[in-house]
């Protein structure tokens, strides 16, 4: 018997207090459950809310915030399926739709970070499976303490692995990410994951079980008494010093060959029209899926617990409530259908049973072995409390503001220009990530147009036509911390500009917020704060948020993350043969930069990498201009006037050379048009390279003028250096010396 399963049957004793603080809830929570019911909730009851009302389901400290991202947003037309789904779906042209969402698993992977991360790439698989399309394509975007401190290569390497192993066992390619280091995520670790799928507009499916009569099949793995618990405990609570020790049987394990068998069964059950709504199981598993379902359809549901495939014939009913093992979806089936559903699961090997049936008694019932356990409304369950936590400025927002950058020692022309861009180049942060992205296949399928390090991932969906998705993720915790309304609008901007580099035209967000402890009412403005800030930004760049998570408490005792929201951006490229690289070109080809430059230090790498130090204001973001460029950046594509593209953010204009520099092998001989500190290392928003193919100028030129974006020519391609004019030379052999030694060297 599990913990959990103890304290439910403690809970069912007649006349014994009910022990609801162990599963997570509070008294004023419980006394709501009572009221409810009318009556003293059964153990198996218990567990369940306790799982619903946690903060990774039911979002109870932050919906009250949430709520405007939708309000906010203007309508597009392209929106299929929105917040409130398993994973947004936007229309991509030609009768094609893309679902994209990112989900953290940021508490399982620091207790286990090899399992903790493949099961989050896992489940957010499943989360795209689950609205009809097949997955293609997912990125990762990851955050680790100081790359020297002594558990990050226990936690970083553990983390890798688990991606590489779930992913490529899966047959998916992972075309992009971030990766990067702070102490304040020492002991908080940030494991984001992004799933990209591809359907057809009528293959979209719905998670609710509607149809009274209609089965219940609960089909994939069996159940176990991995991740009991999960929700409500690893994800809905800070971590203490002994977090790691205590924490750890709430892991889950993931069967990534169990997982690809169960994408193929769903791809050939919605071809043959034999679903008529359908959940994945990831937290809270068989207790989120029945109550959900049953909730967003005709709101009854009967389940028989004991009819549910066990690995463990010792597991109980609030265990198989609170289970999270992998690798296990939900379906709602017509009677008639039921056979043809058995049989194509078996043709996978995929275990199936039929468990309950759709009723419109709008109510929950499950039985175990003839006695009725859960009789709920599901709506109670699903839907949860709302808190309107305290919120205040943090005490020391104001001090980190007034601490600006602009006092700190700056390098002068030559050498000093030059030490400063390599130790840029040879930090753990923008170092080169080919020691983690060569461990991930990122060609598998035969449809990766483009991976890491690319601005961003994009995938070919047309073969003829030439139609296809770009995605990237961007996040800035430094900027957050300084500002989180501008740090929130900086991410966005960043992606935004990230999926316009490579030629395609952004179209919709994700996000995974993630924050510290929401019973700080610092931390709870910080949220506040930077929802507010993507909502606004979005409105401005007129693209809908459709969807995303919430993570909290991140923290170890008292000491919360940066403020960390993830944005990701999903794109369309009508032409995939004409996509931008970052890579110069060997021929030549001229250097011009779009955009406008602003002296901005205020939470840059610069700042962190050379003194550690972090205030100031961030870089003011320029939403206009980033449409604009935007813009730009697809009609030059379209036209055929550039070799290659990338934006400007952390490092500035420094790293931007380097990496093109780097990525094509080929050199360039630039003249800056300013002061050369505040041109290389500043990270104003709204700028990108582009190199311009011969003949072109004059057209980038007029184009660039056309859409309102500032131009200026840089310099051109070629030679075997990074040669800035009357400021320094760098072999590209020792900048690539520099800049690819870093990762191997503390975890090869």
């Amino acid at each position: 018997m599990t913990h959990a399963d103890a304290v439910a049957r403690a809970a069912a004793t007649p006349g014994q207090p009910q022990p609801y603080a162990e599963l997570g809830l509070t008294g004023a929570e419980y006394a709501r459950i009572r009221q409810t019911l009318r009556r003293r909730p059964t153990g198996a009851e218990l567990a369940l809310y306790s799982v619903m009302w946690s903060e990774h389901c039911s979002y109870k400290s932050s919906k009250v915030h949430l709520r405007q991202l939708a309000a906010k947003t203007p309508p597009s037309a392209a929106l299929l399926a929105g917040v409130g789904h398993n994973a947004g779906v936007v229309d991509i042209g030609q009768g094609y739709a893309a679902t994209f969402k990112i989900e953290s698993h940021n508490h399982p992977s620091y207790v286990e970070p090899h399992h903790g991360a493949a099961t989050g790439v896992g489940g957010i698989v499943r989360d795209i499976l689950a609205m009809g399309a097949r997955p293609v394509a997912v990125l990762d975007a990851l955050r680790f303490g100081p790359a020297t401190a002594p558990d990050t290569a226990r936690v970083l390497t553990g983390v890798v692995s688990g991606i590489s192993w779930y992913g490529n066992c899966l047959g998916l390619p992972n075309i992009g990410g971030e990766l990067d280091f702070d102490r304040c995520y020492a002991g908080n670790p940030l494991v984001n994951a992004l799933c990209v799928g591809v359907l057809r507009h009528g293959d979209l499916q719905i998670a609710a079980a509607s149809g009274p009569g209609n089965k219940v099949i609960l089909f994939g793995s069996a159940t176990g008494p991995d991740g009991v618990g999960g929700a409500s405990v690893l994800a809905s609570a800070a971590f203490s010093a002994a977090g790691e020790s205590a924490k750890r049987p709430s892991v889950q394990v993931g069967d990534p060959f169990g997982e690809k068998l169960l994408v193929e069964c769903c791809v050939e059950l919605y071809a043959a029209g034999l679903v008529a709504g359908i959940q994945d199981l990831g937290a809270a598993g068989v207790a989120c899926a029945t109550t959900e379902l049953a909730a967003a359809g005709t709101g009854g549901m009967r389940i028989r617990l004991d009819a549910v495939p066990l690995r463990d014939p010792t597991l109980g009913p609030a265990d198989i409530l609170m289970s999270e093992s992998q690798e296990r979806m939900m379906a709602v089936v017509e009677p008639a259908k039921v056979g043809r559903f058995l049989a194509v699961c078996a043709k996978w090997d995929v275990r199936a049973a039929v468990i309950g049936e759709v009723t419109d008694t709008g109510r929950l019932v499950m039985s175990w072995h003839g006695e009725v356990v859960v009789d709920i409304p599901p709506a109670s369950a699903a839907d949860g409390p709302v808190y309107h936590r305290p919120a205040k400025r943090g005490a020391d927002t104001d001090a980190l503001a007034a601490d600006d950058p602009a006092s700190l020692p700056r390098p002068g022309h030559g050498d000093d220009l030059r030490q400063a861009l390599l130790a840029l180049a040879g930090s753990p942060g923008l170092a080169d990530t080919r020691w983690v992205t060569e461990q991930y296949d990122r060609y598998v399928r035969g449809d990766t147009v483009l991976a890491m390090p690319e601005d961003a991932g994009l995938i070919r969906v047309d073969e003829e036509t030439g139609l296809g998705v770009a995605v990237t993720t961007d996040g800035n915790g430094r900027y957050c911390r300084l500002d989180p309304y501008l740090g929130t609008q900086l991410a966005l901007s960043e992606a935004y500009r990230n999926v316009a580099a490579t030629g395609a035209r952004p179209l919709a967000v994700t996000n995974c917020l993630n924050f510290g402890s929401p019973e700080d009412p610092a931390v709870m403005w910080q949220f506040a704060e930077a929802v507010r800030g993507l909502a606004d930004g979005c409105a401005a760049l007129g693209v809908p948020v459709t969807g995303g998570n919430v993570s909290l408490y991140n923290q170890t005792g008292p000491a919360a993350i940066h403020p960390t929201p993830v944005i990701g951006v999903l794109g369309v490229h009508d032409d995939v043969r004409l996509r931008l690289r970052i890579r110069f070109p060997d021929g030549k080809a001229t250097i011009v930069l779009l955009g406008r430059t602003e002296p901005e230090f205020g939470g840059s790498a610069w700042a962190h990498v050379i003194h550690g130090h972090l205030g100031g204001r961030p870089p003011q973001p320029a939403l206009d201009a980033e449409r604009r460029l935007a813009g730009l950046l697809a009609a030059a594509a379209a036209e055929s006037l550039l070799a290659a593209a990338h934006d400007l953010s952390d490092g500035g204009l420094a790293i931007a050379l380097a990496e093109s520099c780097l990525r094509g092998g080929t050199g360039c001989r630039v003249r800056l048009p300013g002061d050369p500190f505040t041109c290389l290392f500043s990270e104003s928003a709204a700028r990108a390279i582009v190199a311009v193919r011969p003949g072109e100028r004059d057209a980038l030129a007029a184009l660039a003028a056309a859409h309102g974006v500032p131009s200026q020519v840089l310099g051109s391609v070629g030679g075997d250096s990074l040669d800035v004019e009357d400021c320094f030379v760098i072999p590209l052999a020792e900048l690539a010396a520099v800049h690819t030694r870093t990762l191997p060297a503390l975890f090869g």
